[in-house]
Parts: structure tokens; sequence; C-alpha cells
């Protein structure tokens, strides 16, 4: 992983809620594969409980692409209705990383 900032944000939507999660996360993805912004990676998971999420993002400089993309305006707009835990934000460093050649 290159230089820069890496942050993983975690919460917890109401069960009825994370569907409508889901969808309005798939459409961030769907706008960032038209886009192609350069200088982000980005990684949301949906884990095992159904309805916790996890999303890292990695940006090579200071701005963040994310913040002007109107789905993920979108996505932000009532994520606090959505959640049963509000989002916790914290930096990371990655200590290593391995992925084979694909």
């Amino acid at each position: 992983m290159t230089a820069g900032t890496t942050v993983i944000i975690r919460y917890q939507t109401h069960p009825d809620a994370a569907d409508e999660n889901s969808r309005l996360v798939e459409a961030v993805f769907d706008s960032l594969s038209e886009l192609k912004p350069h200088g982000l990676s980005y990684t949301t998971y949906r884990l095992a409980d159904g309805v916790s999420f996890v999303h890292i993002a990695h940006l090579d400089g200071d701005e963040n692409p994310l913040t002007t993309l109107p789905a993920f305006i979108e996505f932000q707009g009532d994520l606090a209705h959505r959640c049963r835990a509000q989002p916790v934000l914290s930096k990371a460093s990655a200590i290593g990383t391995y992925a084979p050649n694909q």
C-alpha cells in the first residue's frame, strides 16, 4: 500500500435498514466504477451478522473524491437514522499487504 491516509469506518444498522444501506453502498460503487477517481482505494464489507458494516478507504492525497460523489452524499444523507450503532472512524497504518498476481 502506498503512503497516504487509510481510514476504517464501522457501524451497525437497524435490522430493517440493512438492505437499504447495502443498496446505497452499491450505488456508490456503481458511481466509482463509472468515474474511476484516482488516488482512492475503497472497500465495504457487510459482516455475517447482516447489520454490521466496515468501510476501508485509502487516499493517496489530501482530497477525498467520495465527498463530492452524489451517490455517496445520498448514502450519508440519513445514515444516522439507519444506524443502531453510529459510525466510528479510525485512522489505520498498514503493516503488510498480500495480494497474489491476478
